[in-house]
């Protein structure tokens, strides 16, 4: 173990050091990949061993195991054998939740986000709960995609504040047409962030029951809540409309057009009329 131990270490010491900068800028393709193919050679073991050398800031020198990581992260995407890859990610993953430093994790999380597929989402999932790491979870399942609006979907009832408003923009962000009730309900929160975000993710998924909800959103009297959901009624036309549903798209925009007459939203009129003429009204 011993052995094993310091020949990572060697392997480790022959990476670039830091210019004066800090930077990695003195690089040495041939030496970083033969690097690279050595680590991943010696399997778990030696990944777990590299992810072992990682730290807090200000708790020690950990540059070059950084690099490695991210270097191998990168690596394993180009192999031909998929399961080196998905190997990779589920020993990334299988480090989440424990005692190591939560700085440590969000490293993890964020290779995570490079290398991880559907193998690593349940565990991705989890850390949306996670106070500290919930937003490079989010922006990992994100990257991710396939099968990752399920995580959300089921955070979204147990958080709240940050993490809440964090998880309503991914679901808009995913256009998750399976969270539409949990969404309009949003649209009434006490929070006026998470109103806003609500309203812009039903837009993205153009949800054709939320036409009336976001009108009535849309006609606030507060300035910055109103010009938001305004925008995200032009969007959920613009999204209705591509989608042929015209007679819906048209009462956006002829309510807009109606209603914004004073010369402070002008802009908002003129591009309900622009709307109203890409309909063929």
């Amino acid at each position: 173990m011993a052995g094993k131990s310091t020949n990572l270490a060697e392997l480790i010491n022959r990476l670039p050091d830091p210019d004066e900068r800090g930077l990695l800028s003195n690089i040495d393709k041939e030496t970083v990949d033969d690097v690279t193919s050595k680590i991943l050679e010696g399997g778990r073991r030696r990944l777990i061993a590299l992810i072992d050398m990682l730290v807090e800031p200000g708790k020690g020198d950990d540059v070059k195991p950084r690099y490695a990581l991210h270097c191998l992260a990168v690596h394993v995407c180009k192999l031909d054998k998929d399961r080196r890859r998905s190997a990779f990610a589920e020993t990334l993953a299988s480090q989440l939740g424990t005692v190591r430093p939560k700085a440590v994790q969000k490293y993890l999380i964020q290779q995570l986000q490079v290398a991880g597929g559907k193998e690593v989402v349940p565990a991705l999932g989890k850390m949306l709960l996670d106070e500290h790491l919930y937003e490079p979870a989010a922006q990992a399942l994100t990257a991710i995609g396939d099968g990752t609006a399920e995580q959300f979907r089921n955070a979204l009832p147990k958080t709240s504040g940050k993490p809440r408003l964090t998880i309503i923009q991914n679901l808009g962000v995913l256009a998750d047409a399976a969270s539409v009730d949990a969404l309009q309900k949003a649209v009434d929160d006490e929070d006026g962030g998470i109103r806003m975000a609500a309203a812009w993710a039903l837009a993205n998924i153009g949800d054709t029951g939320s036409v009336d909800l976001l009108l009535k959103a849309a006609d606030s009297q507060g300035t910055y809540e109103r010009i938001k959901a305004t925008k995200a009624c032009l969007l959920l036309a613009e999204k209705l409309l591509a989608a042929g549903k015209k007679g819906l798209a048209v009462k956006i925009y002829q309510h807009l057009y109606d209603s914004r007459s004073g010369s402070d939203e002008a802009y908002i009129s003129e591009a309900a009329k622009e709307g109203l003429i890409a309909a063929g009204r």
